[in-house]
């Protein structure tokens, strides 16, 4: 039965002599006073009810609502895994009581991995949202006067790709559906062993050989490698051929209810892998062997195991290709991340300024009275819909040419100290990648990669609200 907290105990005062002084430091202590909301508590409970048809009445005592929170808080703010999130807060006293663990037992590190999934990217949207019009409006951080805009890449956690890593990687995770499958399928594997066969080591072989003659790079070589991805596609197209019969020969198994479904989550897992792989052979198939670039916008597959993970290419300094997402930040003036949006592939920049505007309107309920941006946001478009809706000022500065006009409006003084404001989303980019809240993305797949840049988000907008109360 799902709760919502354990009975309040002060440990310090409990276990500790007066004389020692313990306690939170002023910025976990307006953390913890942030964090004692209601509305932040059901929303969270919301999600977490759905595990079960009756787990808001039934069942043993669960680990309260108000504990996976501020755990998962910790998580953020400290960049931990989850394992270490339990050792961190079992050791240590202070974060017992901020979490509101007291002296209960931690929940165990896999206990939380099972609650935090069932927190959808919705919900951490709406909790995002209140932090900012609620909590952040009503300790005054902000009034939402300014707007700065800017995106970055957040990176998924995937090794570099190449043609032959994918199809091993494929190969793999077929032959380990196939041990799977042939568990329910007993009979079938005593008349067509085949039909089960384990090719990873193959598929291992061959990519390692392609490997090596990729660093060679003698004509031998190169003629070597393309022998070696021409069995390697053999090897996966078996691989695929043999999971399509699998599926096929499970569809008449049954059994108890549990079975059951065990058997038709299989059948969809191993439809979805097939299909990745099937994209796979086809895109190495015209790269390799037929001289083709496969372009970006094709939603060219980079990972097996990451499918959402997109090609981005911003012609950065010592990083002109990144393997992730592309998301969208609003910040208004205090330092806090308003809104941000997860991109599909990588538009430009100019074509994020109206829905910017659009989504400060929403939180805020008008337009802001300065909007700031880089170069790549100017166009002539933006700038007029800033100002029909309401933007007083504009500050997106015009690359290239620039009339005498142009130049005179961008030397005034407020443009330029915009532009000063505007420098400060970079710096808070640079913070957020440095503490783990926007750095590469350690849960998995498209609805862990949407929770991690929300849970990110809403960690650091609150330690930032937190700090600017512990400094009046």
């Amino acid at each position: 039965m799902i709760t919502d907290r354990y009975d309040p105990v002060n440990i310090f005062e409990l276990l500790l002599p007066e004389k020692l002084g313990l306690e939170m430091d002023p910025v976990m202590a307006r953390l913890d006073s942030l964090l004692d909301d209601e509305v932040l508590l059901a929303r969270i409970k919301e999600d977490l009810a759905k595990r079960h048809p009756n787990s808001t009445t039934l069942g043993r005592r669960s680990t309260p609502v108000e504990v996976i929170l501020r755990m998962l808080i910790v998580r953020r703010l400290y960049d931990l895994s989850y394992e270490q999130t339990e050792r961190l807060v079992s050791d240590s006293l202070v974060l017992r009581q901020f979490c509101r663990v007291y002296l209960e037992r931690v929940p165990d590190d896999t206990t939380l991995i099972r609650w935090t999934n069932l927190l959808g990217e919705e919900t951490v949207r709406r909790v995002h949202e209140h932090v900012v019009v609620a909590l952040a409006r009503e300790h005054k951080a902000t009034r939402g006067r300014k707007l700065r805009i800017d995106g970055t890449v957040v990176e998924t956690n995937i090794a570099h790709p190449t043609d032959s890593g994918l199809l091993r990687d494929g190969v793999r995770v077929l032959g380990r559906l196939a041990r799977k499958a042939k568990r329910y399928l007993a009979d079938e594997a005593r008349v067509v062993g085949e039909l089960f066969r384990d090719r990873t080591r193959s598929a291992k072989r061959l990519a390692r050989k392609i490997d090596e003659a990729a660093r060679r790079r003698t004509k031998e070589a190169k003629e070597g490698s393309l022998a070696a991805y021409r069995r390697l596609v053999e090897v996966a197209s078996a691989s695929l051929g043999q999971a399509k019969k699998q599926r096929e020969a499970l569809n008449p198994v049954v059994g108890s209810a549990a079975a059951a479904a065990a058997v038709e989550a299989l059948q969809e897992e191993l439809g979805e892998v097939s299909e990745l792989v099937e994209r796979v052979i086809g895109q190495t198939w015209r790269r390799v062997f037929e001289g083709e670039q496969v372009p970006a916008q094709e939603k060219k597959l980079v990972s097996i195991f990451e499918p959402h993970t997109q090609i981005i290419r911003r012609g950065k300094s010592g990083k002109l290709t990144e393997f992730g997402r592309k998301v969208w930040l609003s910040e208004v003036e205090g330092g806090i991340i308003s809104d941000y949006r997860i991109l599909e592939g990588n538009p430009k920049d100019e074509s994020q300024v109206v829905p910017s505007l659009e989504g400060h309107q929403r939180l805020f309920g008008r337009a802001p009275g300065l909007l700031a941006g880089d170069r790549a946001t100017h166009s002539a478009a933006n700038e007029e819909a800033a100002r029909e809706r309401g933007v007083k000022r504009t500050s997106l500065p015009k690359p290239g040419f620039k009339s005498s006009e142009r130049k005179e409006k961008e030397r005034e003084g407020w443009f330029r100290r915009a532009q000063r404001f505007r420098a400060g989303i970079e710096g808070r980019i640079s913070v957020c990648k440095r503490r783990g809240a926007l750095g590469r993305c350690r849960e998995k797949g498209e609805e862990g990669y949407e929770r991690w840049v929300g849970l990110g988000i809403v960690s650091t907008n609150l330690i930032e609200i937190a700090r600017k109360l512990a400094a009046t």
